[in-house]
């Protein structure tokens, strides 16, 4: 097997794992038995893959679960933080205020719409085969996420099917500077390509985004529009991060290239384009480039 293939397995493994028992005390030596490598090198490759520590990768799913702990039940913030492991109070506070920057009492109180997309726990992953061109040792990682009823505040232009296209119909600064500072959005800014029955005639299937709750009621800024979406299922893919920069398109192109080759039926799943927008966040160095595609259940 390719050794960039095991290493991504091996982490594979390590994730799951976490997700099955991020309610209990996780060592690094549990992480390395289920990698199959040394305590070092399975910390080691983890890091390398997935941009973070496994003990950061573990904080953010128990403080994601705590989110919603927070949110939909009536648990005490003691009783959260040690269902989630934190060991005591004030450990799980300093450890919530340090992610979202207020304590728990707060975020429970206020229950403020933070963005639901970051570290994620990867469902599926695949590394790129080996071909004659440069993309031999990309990895990209794929993730199933799950998406509630919503509204979507866009920016449309007329014909533009790209991005490139896009920022010549539009004044794009002033649209992607405005979806920035949405208080209420629930999400990044992004860019969507809508489905047919979701735009109007005579506009972009490609246009910048925000979205907003269901039951969204603020102004809407000129010349955007707010439509409704559905709930939906995305499979999210995401690639590596990249030191330059300038290599924003290339870093782009590999994961949609990935996504060309990619096959949804061989883990279960079908593309649904008719079911949402597709949408990508803008490439970043230290994320890489995330762009998510609408997938329903694969039934034969």
């Amino acid at each position: 097997m390719n050794k960039n293939l095991e290493k991504v397995n091996a982490v594979a493994r390590m994730q799951d794992y976490m997700l099955q028992h991020y309610q209990e005390e996780i060592s690094l030596k549990d992480l390395a038995d289920v990698a199959g490598y040394s305590s070092g090198y399975a910390l080691r490759i983890f890091s390398e893959i997935v941009g973070m520590t496994p003990f950061a990768y573990i904080r953010d799913i128990r403080l994601s679960e705590a989110r919603k702990k927070l949110r939909e039940s009536n648990l005490s913030i003691l009783d959260i933080a040690l269902s989630l492991a934190f060991g005591s109070h004030e450990g799980f506070t300093k450890a919530f205020a340090r992610q979202y920057g207020l304590p728990p009492r707060q975020y429970r109180k206020e229950l403020p719409n933070l963005p639901f997309f970051a570290y994620h726990p990867v469902e599926n992953h695949f590394k790129l085969e080996e071909e004659e061109k440069n993309m031999a040792t990309n990895i990209i990682f794929t993730q199933i996420i799950e998406r509630p009823t919503r509204k979507v505040l866009i920016f449309p232009g007329k014909k533009a099917t790209g991005y490139f296209e896009y920022c010549e119909e539009v004044d794009s600064g002033y649209a992607w500077t405005t979806v920035e500072s949405i208080t209420e959005a629930i999400n990044w800014p992004m860019s969507i390509w809508l489905p047919d029955a979701m735009r109007k005639p005579g506009t972009s299937e490609y246009c910048m985004a925000v979205e907003v709750a269901s039951d969204f009621s603020g102004s809407i800024p000129d010349g955007f529009e707010l439509i409704d979406l559905p709930p939906c299922k995305y499979m999210v893919f995401h690639g590596e991060p990249y030191e330059d920069p300038e290599k924003y398109v290339e870093a782009v192109e590999i994961v949609q290239e990935a996504i060309a080759r990619y096959n949804p039926k061989h883990f279960g799943w079908d593309w649904a384009f008719e079911d949402g927008p597709r949408f990508q966040f803008p490439p970043t160095t230290e994320q890489g480039y995330v762009e998510g595609l609408p997938v329903r259940e694969y039934t034969e």
